[in-house]
């Protein structure tokens, strides 16, 4: 399958970020990457940081952007996206071409990532393990505040 591709599957989405750069990282409260000129994940959650062949599988750190504790996301600074994946239980994946892999969590309390991109599209990890999906129509139209679409 194409992941530079949008598509839903039963248990995750491909988000349709292949091949977008990391082009700037933002951090507050939050750790922000912008990917290309208009994608933006924003990670409020703890976030796994990790180099290998498999996710997890090698040396890994723990970014907790609250704490702007995310030093190490800065190895991500031009790395492109080589898949993307937002999962029904509230995860997301992202694997980058440098052989990083990031990945965050659902959190029980609050929304622990963002996604808003390509054609608009906003993905939401809800407090609890939800995904909230908007569409690029939806999006555009509202300014990203629109109607949910989905909720799983």
């Amino acid at each position: 399958m194409d992941e530079s591709v949008f598509a839903e599957h039963d248990d995750r989405w491909t988000l349709g970020l292949r091949g977008l750069a990391v082009t700037r990282i933002s951090v507050d409260y939050q750790l922000s990457l912008l990917l290309g000129s208009d994608c933006w994940v924003v990670l409020e959650g703890p976030c796994l940081l990790s180099h290998g062949s498999v996710a997890g599988s090698g040396p890994q750190t723990m970014l907790v952007p609250e704490r702007q504790d995310v030093a190490a996301a800065l190895a991500l600074f031009g790395a492109k996206v080589v898949s993307a994946v937002a999962f029904k239980t509230g995860s997301v994946r992202l694997v980058f071409d440098n052989g990083l892999h990031l990945i965050c969590q659902a959190d029980s309390s609050c929304e622990a990532w963002q996604i808003t991109g390509p054609g608009g599209r906003r993905f939401v990890s809800l407090a609890g393990g939800e995904v909230a999906v908007w569409s690029g129509a939806e999006t555009s139209r509202r300014g990203c505040v629109g109607e949910q679409r989905d909720r799983l």
